[in-house]
């Protein structure tokens, strides 16, 4: 297994789309068990390829306590919505900002894992945020452009300043 390098916002590759995965092969599971080493040791619960500059549409997440629960998502779609709800969210491609993000409450979420075999899930609470949030990366979007571009710019002012002072 090896460590991934986790892109930081404003980084230009964090808006690439990701494609669907085709192939269930070694080299698919290599790349789950990667990220999600990755995510354990940046200490996140959740990650998608696209912060490690891999383009599918692949995410790892584990919301557990003991860190043992870890859920894989490929090809994952949102197929239902429902309600609202606020919640402070980071990311480990914006180290060290957090911010208030609305979503929906609740979800309905299709996807394959890293067998191809599919699942379908009912999410609410932390899990529906951690889905909407990482699927959003999938897009090529960052959490903190929910936020008003006054916002946006400091935020940006501020993480590019500490790459300046700590390449």
């Amino acid at each position: 297994m090896a460590l991934l390098n986790i892109l930081q916002y404003p980084d230009e590759r964090l808006h690439t789309i990701a494609q669907s995965v085709t192939e269930f092969d070694d080299h698919i599971k290599t790349l789950v068990r990667d990220m999600a080493e990755t995510m354990y040791e940046a200490r996140g619960i959740g990650l998608a390829a696209t912060q490690v500059n891999v383009h599918q549409r692949i995410v790892v997440m584990d919301l557990s306590e003991e860190r043992n629960q870890l859920q894989v998502f490929i090809n994952p779609v949102i197929t239902f919505k429902e309600g609202d709800v606020t919640y402070e969210e980071g990311c480990l491609s914006v180290p060290g900002i957090y911010e208030t993000v609305h979503r929906a409450e609740r979800i309905h979420v299709q996807a394959l894992n890293e067998h191809g075999e599919p699942f379908e899930l009912d999410a609410d609470g932390l899990l529906a945020i951690c889905i909407q949030h990482e699927l959003d990366h999938l897009a090529g979007k960052v959490f903190v452009e929910y936020l008003s571009p006054l916002k946006q710019n400091r935020i940006k002012t501020k993480l590019k300043k500490r790459i300046r002072e700590n390449p």
